[in-house]
């Protein structure tokens, strides 16, 4: 039997915008406990989306086109490891979009930190970029795999 999930604790929701999505986007933004430069890069790719829109609702757009809804997970049954298809928790699913966004963004060399996160929140808002095809990619092994879901635990 599965142990139950431990109540994780959540950053509060940011100052400017009041969201947790912002919060966790800083968190993952920063580097080395330097929350006050991770903020102020997150809020000046916020300013920015602001000429597109709200960018709350940018960003909310952003993270769904770029989190996956299911993903594999290995699996040894008899000897033979199985990558067995399983659907995504809404947690798990949000942090991994978050998380394929900032690598994206800073796989970019050369240019500073809020310039390539504020392209790849664009791009995955349009539906393209790099964290776009990684869950494209995820998709597509879950599909491929589909035969052995009858292994899900």
């Amino acid at each position: 039997m599965r142990r139950p999930v431990k109540n994780r604790k959540q950053p509060q929701p940011d100052e400017i915008y009041g969201s947790m999505k912002v919060a966790k986007l800083i968190n993952y933004v920063m580097e080395r406990g330097k929350k006050d430069t991770a903020r102020k890069i997150v809020y000046k790719v916020m300013d920015e989306l602001k000429k597109d829109g709200d960018p709350l609702v940018i960003l909310e757009e952003a993270l769904d086109k770029a989190a996956p809804s299911v993903e594999v997970r290995s699996r040894r049954v008899g000897g033979a490891n199985y990558q067995v298809p399983r659907e995504v928790r809404p947690e798990r699913r949000m942090a991994l979009g978050l998380r394929w966004i900032v690598e994206a963004a800073e796989g970019t060399k050369g240019k500073p930190m809020h310039e390539s996160l504020l392209n790849e929140i664009r791009n995955a808002h349009k539906g393209e970029g790099s964290a776009v095809s990684k869950k494209e990619t995820t998709h597509r092994m879950a599909e491929a795999n589909k035969a052995f879901a009858h292994f899900a635990w």
